[in-house]
């Protein structure tokens, strides 16, 4: 933990990808987040009369979203309040599987890279080794 008055390292990678995949893994979660990056900020009513879903149900998702910090709520003047899309805990998200994906790349690379070279080897017999016959 940092002194206090001092920032943090920055968000734990592995926990903001856990909270943005929980929230991705709903189908309705990401039709909502589709419409969002569509029709730009909407608030909970305009969400639920473009889907299927109704307003209460779009509200719950919505808060759920707002936890994962994929959204968030803006007060308007007439219409309440509208949801924005963040983009932020996405890119941090995108980044926990490329890291994965890294620490896989090298040793597959390697071994790639071993096995060609073995399959361009000439076939040798060791001069030592009798042809043809055994025993």
């Amino acid at each position: 933990m940092p002194p206090e008055g001092q920032p943090s390292a920055g968000p734990d990678l592995e926990a903001v990808a856990e909270q943005v995949i929980a929230a991705l893994a709903d189908p309705t979660r990401r039709v909502i987040l589709a419409a969002l990056a569509s029709g730009g900020p909407a608030t909970a009513t305009d969400l639920a009369d473009r889907l299927p879903v109704t307003r209460q149900a779009v509200a719950k998702h919505l808060a759920l979203l707002a936890a994962a910090d994929l959204v968030w709520a803006e007060r308007g003047e007439r219409r309440g309040v509208r949801y924005r899309l963040r983009s932020a805990p996405m890119q941090v998200a995108q980044q926990f599987p490329a890291a994965l994906a890294r620490d896989w790349d090298g040793p597959l690379d390697a071994l790639q890279a071993h096995l060609d070279r073995a399959a361009r080897a000439p076939a040798t017999t060791p001069p030592d080794e009798p042809r043809g016959h055994h025993g």
